[in-house]
């Protein structure tokens, strides 16, 4: 077939979802997510092994672009509550939903892993999102909210990569390259941006495009999975990245314009509608889940913390949502052979779920008021007005 057409049949997809998100203020990778189901199941829409690609690198750029956007310092400040929840908020879904799966549902082993780590996730992509919208992204408590996702989905990451690893001499050099990765990059880094910044060829960005393809190698290699190591420089570069706020929105552009249609679509095209309509049962007994989990794990938390109980309730709910990693788990297994299309398909339908309703009810009746800034928190997570 015509790559060219393909090519532009993928493109159609992402900006009719683009130009629908515009228009009614949705996630636009839940609508790219949405146009894939609609594609697949109607269009008849196929893969290609250039698509496969494009999604595949779409899906690790998103996840070393999550990790850079964490602020250090935030994290730092709020280094106690953020452990405590994030980790709950993972800790408890994972094991729910893998002991549902397994002997409730009758999953096999491998497939109940598949589905503890694509529910226990927190969508860092829905929350940033809301935070810069409600511009609580400046206040105390949307920085605390912000670090425990990282808590969170960096324990997702490393359940995925350590579970289903490959125990060899692959994963023993893929685990010693990407610790001094972690060590040198930073510095490295902040030296390469400042003497070849700024240039028409984009050097930086193809630093970075460097950097995961060695480590996304070394990762197949060792069987693991790509974002893992991704994640984790996008995090070690955080601080190097905030000096370079051009750098970042010329990156950001590549990837939300190009890559990550692909990786959204695709998550769609594996969607079987009949297998959905088959699996909603399933569908809502897992849902109920993950979101009882992050309730009985983060609520009472957030209470010891001494946020106030709205707050605690808008946390709750903002660390029960789940979108990237929850997709890019169950695609994973879905690839790797760890489970079937059509519990693949019910678990990307419970994660969009879960992106879905958690947000809608926290925003029409517990988004913090207008004075959250002024919050009172726990002497742990207080700061000065001037600091903040």
């Amino acid at each position: 077939m015509n790559q060219w057409f393909i090519a532009a049949a993928w493109l159609a997809l992402a900006l009719a979802a683009g130009i629908i998100s515009v228009r009614l203020a949705i996630s636009v990778s839940l609508l790219e997510i949405g146009m894939g189901v609609i594609a697949g199941n109607f269009l008849h829409l196929q893969n290609a092994e250039w698509t496969n690609f494009l999604a595949s690198f779409g899906a690790v750029l998103l996840t070393f672009m999550a990790g850079a956007e964490i602020d250090p310092e935030s994290l730092r400040k709020h280094l106690k509550p953020s452990l405590a929840i994030g980790f709950a908020s993972f800790l408890l879904p994972f094991l729910g939903a893998l002991l549902v799966a397994r002997y409730l549902l009758g999953w096999d082993l491998h497939a109940s892993q598949i589905a503890g780590i694509a529910l226990s996730t927190t969508s860092v992509a829905v929350v940033y999102a809301v935070m810069i919208e409600t511009g609580l992204n400046r206040t105390e408590l949307g920085k605390l909210i912000l670090a425990a996702c990282f808590v969170t989905d960096l324990g997702t990451v490393l359940a995925l990569g350590i579970i289903f690893a490959n125990h060899s001499l692959w994963l023993v050099a893929f685990l010693a390259i990407t610790g001094a990765a972690l060590f040198l990059l930073p510095r490295f880094a902040r030296w390469f941006f400042s003497r070849y910044g700024g240039k028409v060829s984009e050097l930086e960005a193809k630093f970075v495009f460097l950097v995961l393809f060695v480590l996304g190698g070394l990762a197949a290699k060792a069987n693991s999975e790509a974002v893992l190591p991704a994640y984790l420089m996008g995090l070690a570069v955080a601080e190097v990245f905030a000096d370079h706020h051009e750098m970042v929105r010329r990156l950001r552009t590549t990837v939300f314009a190009l890559l990550t249609p692909f990786y959204f679509i695709k998550a769609g095209l594996l969607v079987s509608l009949p297998a959905v309509i088959a699996g909603a049962g399933l569908i809502a007994c897992l849902l109920a889940v993950k979101l009882l989990a992050k309730g009985v794990g983060v609520y009472p938390l957030s209470r010891v913390f001494r946020l106030p109980s709205r707050e605690g309730i808008y946390t709750t709910l903002l660390m029960s949502t789940g979108l990237t990693f929850g997709t890019i788990s169950a695609l994973f297994g879905y690839q790797h052979g760890y489970i079937t299309q059509s519990q693949y398909a019910i678990l990307v339908t419970v994660v969009i779920g879960s992106a879905v309703i958690p947000t809608l009810i926290a925003q029409t009746f517990f988004c913090p008021a207008e004075s959250a800034p002024r919050l009172t928190l726990s002497p742990q997570l207080a700061e000065t007005e001037e600091t903040a």
